[in-house]
């Protein structure tokens, strides 16, 4: 099986250079010399060097040499094997999908049909039993506990963020809605969804 860890969004400069859009939370260990990626559309590419610039992750692949090389690889996946995976407190998305979710009060609230990758976090994708799809942000606050092997994913929500569950004007847990505010989310935190 492989796992994306990056999708190229664009060339930068005439060299050849793209930028990346991450799904990897350790840029600076995938993004070396020498590594191998092959890409969404079968082609293998080996990194020549990679590097920050204002605050984006750039690469330059030996296979590329000009900004017409760059072009063809726009919206391509950067897959490795997943094997080669191995950071802690993180998921590949195939884990969580079909995982029950529940509040902490053991109230089953719906399964997880997958992850989608924001720009601050990931977010697991919940299909609640009126079959609304609701995203909850994977940061500790409001997903305290998942067990992959027991099928179980606890969350924590604000009132008023499930859509089946009555919202703080609604007779909700009013006491919660402060967790709407700033969420305390930590570099580890934003780690969590994101095993690449």
């Amino acid at each position: 099986m492989q796992v994306v860890v990056a999708v190229i969004t664009r060339p930068h400069g005439l060299k050849g250079d793209v930028a990346l859009e991450l799904r990897t939370d350790s840029p600076q260990e995938r993004f070396i010399a020498g590594a191998a990626f092959q890409t969404s559309d079968g082609r293998q590419l080996t990194l020549r060097r990679g590097w920050q610039h204002s605050g984006r992750w750039l690469v330059a692949f030996r296979e590329v040499a000009d900004r017409t090389g760059a072009e063809e690889l726009r919206g391509l996946e950067l897959l490795i094997d997943a094997r080669e995976s191995d950071e802690e407190d993180a998921w590949y998305p195939h884990e969580l999908a079909g995982l029950t979710v529940e509040l902490i009060t053991g109230q089953k609230v719906g399964e997880v049909i997958g992850i989608q990758h924001l720009p601050a976090q990931d977010a697991l994708i919940i299909r609640e039993p009126s079959g609304a799809q609701t995203l909850i942000p994977m940061v500790t606050q409001l997903i305290p506990h998942i067990d992959v092997a027991g099928g179980l994913v606890r969350i924590d929500p604000p009132a008023g963020l499930l859509a089946d569950l009555p919202g703080p004007d609604e007779g909700g847990d009013a006491a919660r809605s402060d967790l709407t505010g700033d969420s305390g989310e930590t570099d580890a935190d934003s780690k969590r969804g994101r095993r690449t």
